[in-house]
């Protein structure tokens, strides 16, 4: 069967926000749109990544008094980019973290009945990934991908649905105060008090942080990484794996070389979060987002 292609008018844009810590050399390539969240320092908020970069805030961030608040992106902010993407296209696909850990769904989906009224031929599909970093920015990456391939409106917001749901991500820290301080840990509760004792392990499950193992020290909580992609996804499968960390580079290629020994690597990326979500992980995190290729 022959796909739907959108008109040759631009093709479909694909949008998002700076949590996805997608590297600009894709963002750019691949046509993303951002639209930056908020980091409350003080009186002062900050654009994520704009205002404030990942270098400074990781070094400000373990001797603050106060933790930092954060703020989505507002429902204006999503009418300036519908705007900015209408000027080369009609159709656009607004892909948001989880709705449970985040108001940018919702704002996004307030901003489309806005944009509506005042351009009512544009067309805008939001998708709520309901999940975070780099298991939202595959989805993002991956829908971007088909938009530039020409696939329909319909087609990349699939995609992006689709690719959301199989991804997964994992990671650990020396301790969650900053996810409780945050008020973002989620079902991970009872792990907040293992500082030192042992390495939590969390992920996300239909939107929501959760509790994924433990271990008692990082080298063997990155070995249960490995054995609990080997469960969802099968010994040697091909994956996409991004790996992420928060002002803690040096234990990424401790993850990489487990990870890569165990699976095919089709792509790999190296990520620093943003600030809007380093509030939240605190410094020292580390862990990957992957999602298998060949599963849509």
């Amino acid at each position: 069967m022959t796909e739907e292609r959108a008109p040759s008018t631009g093709g479909v844009a694909v949008i998002t926000d700076t949590t996805t810590a997608i590297p600009d050399e894709l963002v750019d390539s691949l046509k993303i749109q951002m639209v930056p969240y908020y980091v409350n320092v003080g009186n002062k908020t900050l654009r994520d990544v704009v205002d404030l970069s990942r270098d400074e805030f990781y070094k400000w961030l373990p001797d603050v008094d106060k933790l930092p608040t954060t703020s989505n992106p507002s429902a204006g902010d999503y009418v300036e980019a519908f705007r900015n993407a209408y000027q080369r296209t009609r159709e656009m696909v607004a892909i948001t973290m989880t709705s449970l850990g985040s108001g940018a769904y919702q704002t996004a989906t307030i901003a489309k009945e806005m944009i509506l009224e005042e351009l009512p031929d544009i067309k805008v599909l939001i998708v709520d990934s309901r999940q975070v970093a780099m298991a939202h920015g595959w989805a993002v990456i991956e829908a971007a991908r088909e938009a530039l391939a020409g696939a329909s409106l319909l087609t990349v917001g699939r995609v992006a649905r689709e690719t959301a749901y199989d991804a997964q991500m994992l990671q650990t820290a020396d301790t969650l105060k900053y996810l409780y301080m945050g008020g973002r840990i989620g079902r991970a509760l009872h792990l907040v008090g293992s500082v030192l004792r042992i390495k939590p392990i969390i992920s996300m499950v239909d939107g929501e942080i959760v509790p994924a193992g433990q271990a008692r020290s990082r080298l063997r909580a990155y070995d249960k990484m490995v054995d609990l992609i080997g469960r969802k996804v099968g010994k040697g499968a091909r994956i996409r794996v991004a790996y992420m960390h928060a002002a803690a580079l040096d234990e990424v290629s401790k993850i990489r070389s487990r990870v890569e020994a165990e699976f095919e690597c089709v792509e790999s990326l190296v990520i620093e979060l943003s600030p809007a979500l380093g509030v939240h992980t605190g410094p020292g995190t580390a862990g990957l987002a992957y999602v298998k290729v060949g599963q849509k």
